[in-house]
């Protein structure tokens, strides 16, 4: 959907309404400046920022009528996958309910206390557990290089009954603790290497080594001043195995040997509703869906994905991907991932599957460096909106596709990172301000939504669908062209041989006579 044409409200009102609440953005083009497939553009007009935005409403008031929240195994998300598979269903598609067990988690403590003072932390999810009333131990100061608290020799100063304040970055927090566990420590804080709090994860239980939580930049650079001292860690959370499950949905036409994919995780964190973290991705998916509906005239088959468990490890969208053979991954063409489109402060950011920016964990398996060219394309083409990378940092659930061999893209509009003085030039909005300033809290409702954001994003996935829909050509060599299609080719490639072979017996013949 262009901006310019249709919006959720009148243009003029957007626009007021978002200088008022994120700055405003810049103006988008005024007309398409792209070309693609048929079924791209009837799905870019289809989609419509006011029918995404119902979705959200939706789950707001599940939310609302369910503590809160609709983290995984409550009532809440289960509300919302049958409000997604109930839509889906009405419209003809092949539905699936796939469960799987999961570690919930829900935190009873958290509190750091260093020279009697508290400082805010956040328990890590899958952190071990403190005893009650916490560890008390005094405080090791890792030293700071790109890979803090990455290698042994990091602690190399001695952090045997300590516990260990290591700066973020330069690898997952799993491999921080376990690494200052194997040098003696009894506990681990991580504090962040760009201002604001560390909200993150182990992983899964087995990686927990040492209780391991979260603090600000602000707060662990003061710490980095007070080794020695005394500190008293307590982290204490309710875990138990519990179930869910992820809805998955797919059109009845296409090819089901080249299937395009597309997913977004649904559940919440416990603390809140999550209606930018993922009610945007997820409402802008379902639109998709019902608008392409379930007998489109598609070359490939449309697959859809709608995790649970993705804020307790990514565990849901694992769990499908590990489920199938390598046949049935072969069977995948590719698979895009919306997880936060409509965040307040917004960027806009496609996942860098070729590695041009040359930072963090390199490049996509091969094909996503064209998924993420797609999608930059028809925003700054189409939209006339800049686009920058964003890095495959293992956080969403592109990455068990990833580690499969499936190329991966998709789109994010940023979390707890802060905005800066030139992306808010470029994009509008606060610099020096979180994309999300409720990241996984209460505050992310129906007030915390960029609309023109979460529209604009939504027509970029519809624009995606409708490309790889019609031919992964570019991608895998696939070309466009139905499955019945593909094997009448095939069986006249296979008559044409058959027919130069007798050719060739019959001049052998001749030859021979």
């Amino acid at each position: 959907m262009s901006y310019s044409r249709r919006s959720i409200v009148p243009s003029i009102v957007v626009m007021a309404t978002a200088a008022l609440t994120v700055g405003m953005a810049p103006a988008a083009a005024a007309a398409p400046k792209i070309d693609g497939p048929a079924l791209a553009k009837q799905l870019v007009n289809k989609v419509d920022g006011s029918a995404v935005n119902r979705h959200l409403i939706a789950l707001q008031r599940i939310s609302d009528a369910n503590g809160g929240r609709r983290a995984a195994s409550t009532e809440g998300h289960k509300k919302s996958a049958e409000y997604i598979a109930t839509k889906l269903e009405q419209a003809g598609f092949t539905v699936t309910r796939q469960e799987f067990p999961f570690t919930y988690e829900e935190t009873l403590a958290e509190k750091l206390t260093v020279a009697d003072a508290d400082v805010p932390v956040i328990m890590m999810s899958y952190s071990p557990l403190t005893p009650t009333g916490g560890i008390t131990a005094p405080l090791a100061v890792v030293p700071v290089d790109d890979t803090s608290g990455c290698e042994a020799a990091d602690y190399a100063g001695g952090v045997t009954g300590k516990i260990a304040l290591i700066q973020r970055g330069g690898c997952s927090f799993a491999q921080k603790q376990a690494t200052a566990a194997e040098a003696g420590a009894v506990g681990a804080i991580v504090y962040n290497n760009v201002p604001g709090p560390v909200n993150g994860t182990l992983g899964d239980p087995a990686a927990g080594k040492i209780p391991t939580g979260g603090i600000t930049q602000a707060d662990g650079q003061a710490l980095t001043g007070k080794a020695g001292s005394s500190v008293t860690l307590d982290l204490r959370a309710l875990q138990e195995v519990r179930t869910t499950y992820n809805v998955l949905a797919e059109t009845k036409t296409g090819r089901k040997d080249n299937v395009v994919m597309l997913g977004a995780h649904l559940d919440s964190v416990i603390e809140g509703p999550g209606i930018n973290d993922n009610g945007t991705g997820s409402a802008a998916l379902l639109e998709t869906a019902l608008q392409l509906g379930s007998k489109a005239k598609v070359n490939n088959a449309v697959r859809f994905g709608w995790w649970s468990a993705e804020e307790f490890g990514l565990v849901g969208s694992t769990h499908y991907v590990n489920s199938l053979s390598f046949e049935q991954q072969l069977d995948i063409a590719l698979y895009y991932n919306f997880d936060m489109i409509g965040s307040p402060n917004t960027g806009y950011f496609a996942y860098d599957g070729d590695n041009s920016d040359g930072v963090g964990e390199g490049e996509g398996p091969y094909g996503s460096g064209q998924l993420e060219k797609t999608l930059v394309d028809y925003l700054q083409l189409g939209k006339g909106v800049p686009v920058e990378g964003t890095d495959f940092t293992g956080r969403s659930d592109y990455q068990g596709f990833i580690l499969a061999g499936i190329p991966a893209g998709g789109l994010f509009t940023g979390a707890e990172g802060v905005k800066t003085a030139a992306q808010a030039a470029k994009w509008g909005g606060s610099a020096n301000v979180p994309y999300d300033k409720c990241y996984h809290q209460k505050c992310d409702n129906l007030g915390n939504v960029d609309r023109v954001a979460l529209d604009r994003n939504s027509d970029a996935v519809a624009w995606a669908l409708g490309v790889y829909a019609t031919s992964t050509e570019n991608i895998n060599g696939v070309p466009g062209g139905s499955a019945a299609k593909a094997k009448a080719l095939r069986a006249a490639e296979r008559s044409k041989q058959r027919s130069l072979t007798a050719s060739v017996h019959a001049d052998d013949h001749h030859v021979a006579a």
